[in-house]
């Protein structure tokens, strides 16, 4: 799979994709992920990217032009596929879910506009097929927003971590992940439950619904009301 990301800031990206399990996909070659300045494709001799909005207001507006020269860029090598999707970072967009993450998985080719300044000029959209926040709330930029998403995908792709891992997690199922403990088995007058050293895992299976269940009634109660 490729995920290639159109923004601003490139050197942003230099350090969370050079380390860790996102590190070792891309040197499996499970994952390519490419990164395309969308500077290159301003104008003048400035390379300018963005101007004030029609019908004033505090702020600059990136232009449809460049962004669409962007991601035409971007699409080159696979305009065979159809498994290619182009999303916009956006606080305005869908809120970003698990089963998103799962689906861009699937992906041959995912492009990920990262936002910036006061917004993107809407007619962009007629070239988008999402429009994606990560939460109910605004930051500087698009930036972060795709390492997000793009960490959120390579993880699922088949060979990135160990089968099985993803099954139980939290939004993979309709709770939210049970508690996990390891060595040593006492700290600090705390200990780890008996069950999970009983070796009997019908009731462990049991016992860890039962946290699961727990734990979203207390913390995300809601999750609860979209299964029935």
């Amino acid at each position: 799979m490729k995920i290639t990301i159109l923004t601003l800031f490139p050197e942003m990206f230099e350090g969370p994709f050079s380390h860790s399990i996102i590190k070792r996909a891309q040197e499996k070659k499970i994952v390519a992920i490419e990164f395309i300045n969308i500077r290159d494709f301003g104008e003048g001799p400035h390379k300018i990217v963005d101007d004030t909005p029609y019908g004033g207001g505090i702020g600059m507006v990136l232009k449809v032009d460049v962004l669409h020269k962007a991601i035409e860029h971007a699409k080159k090598g696979f305009e065979e596929t159809s498994k290619q999707l182009v999303i916009l970072t956006s606080a305005s967009g869908k809120v970003y879910k698990q089963a998103d993450a799962k689906h861009f998985s699937t992906l041959d080719h995912l492009i990920i506009i990262c936002g910036h300044y006061e917004g993107v000029d809407e007619r962009i959209m007629k070239y988008v097929d999402m429009e994606i926040s990560i939460g109910d709330f605004v930051l500087t930029g698009g930036e972060l927003p795709a390492m997000v998403i793009a960490d959120s995908v390579t993880r699922l792709i088949t060979g990135t971590i160990t089968d099985g891992a993803t099954e139980d997690e939290s939004f993979t199922q309709p709770l939210l992940e049970y508690p996990h403990y390891t060595k040593p088995r006492s700290y600090d007058g705390e200990d780890v439950p008996d069950i999970l050293v009983s070796g009997n895992h019908q009731k462990i299976h049991e016992w860890r619904q039962k946290k699961s269940l727990e734990k979203t009634k207390q913390v995300r109660p809601e999750l609860l009301k979209k299964e029935v």
